[in-house]
């Protein structure tokens, strides 16, 4: 069979794990790799990723977790079918799966076996860019990727809520000048909120920000110290190298 000229295939982490994705379009970069280091998990625990895209970061997750069960969610199925063939790809047949479903709606997501209240963990890297406020791609999928709609995040942080156990953990990265916007988003169901700044390099504003949070946690809010991807002569930092090329995870994941 002649190969697929509009799909690549790529290796993350140091050529650990290899991804089939469009050539077009979103693709798997920093942020799925940097969500995946913050999220805390253990053997024999459940985990969803929802917008998993081709399954980056709910991949990334399942390599650094051995015993890890991970589930895909992802609402084009084209990119779930790659997701799909990510995980044969990667030999994680036994205990990650993709599944065709939207992360806006908790009932279609009970249909596919995830039941509410029997998550222990969530990652999520949602559409964090305002159409209002940034150039809009005129690629379909790179819109649907990128690009979110009014509401959405809360309405994500309210599939977790669902589908999440008591105590379990949500963590997701975010434009770090929304950061307003995801206390808010999180405040009717969670706490013990941490948060993770992520530079461009040393000394620069945070471009993104990693937060975890527990549902019906309490507490006051913490933040942890930043991490630049790059220092001041724009060469990668050694914290960053061991998480984007070493799959090390971040102070975050200690979050129980």
């Amino acid at each position: 069979m002649a190969a697929d000229a509009t799909i690549t295939q790529d290796a993350v982490l140091g050529g650990r794990l290899r991804l089939r994705q469009p050539k077009r379009g979103h693709r798997v970069g920093h942020d799925a790799i940097l969500l995946a280091a913050a999220t805390g998990a253990r053997a024999g625990e459940r985990a969803v990723d929802l917008g998993a895209g081709v399954g980056g970061a709910g991949l990334v997750l399942a390599a650094r977790v051995p015993g890890l069960h991970v589930t895909l969610i992802e609402i084009d199925a084209e990119l779930c079918g790659l997701a799909a063939e990510n995980i044969r790809l990667n030999a994680f047949d036994e205990r990650v799966r993709a599944v065709v479903g939207d992360a806006e709606d908790a009932g279609s997501l009970a249909a596919a076996g995830l039941a509410p209240g029997s998550i222990d963990r969530i990652l999520m890297n949602p559409p964090f860019n305002s159409a209002a406020r940034h150039q809009v791609s005129p690629d379909p999928r790179r819109h649907l990727a990128h690009v979110a709609e009014h509401g959405l995040l809360a309405r994500w942080v309210t599939t977790a809520a669902t589908l999440l156990k008591p105590l379990g953990v949500l963590t997701l990265i975010w434009r770090a000048d929304g950061l307003a916007e995801v206390r808010e988003a999180l405040s009717a169901a969670f706490g013990g909120i941490v948060v993770l700044p992520v530079l461009p390099r040393e000394g620069a504003e945070a471009i993104r920000v990693l937060v975890c949070a527990v549902k019906g946690g309490t507490g006051p809010e913490a933040v942890y110290p930043a991490l630049a991807l790059n220092d001041a002569q724009n060469r990668p930092t050694a914290a960053a190298e061991a998480v984007l090329r070493s799959g090390e995870a971040l102070a975050l994941a200690a979050l129980s």
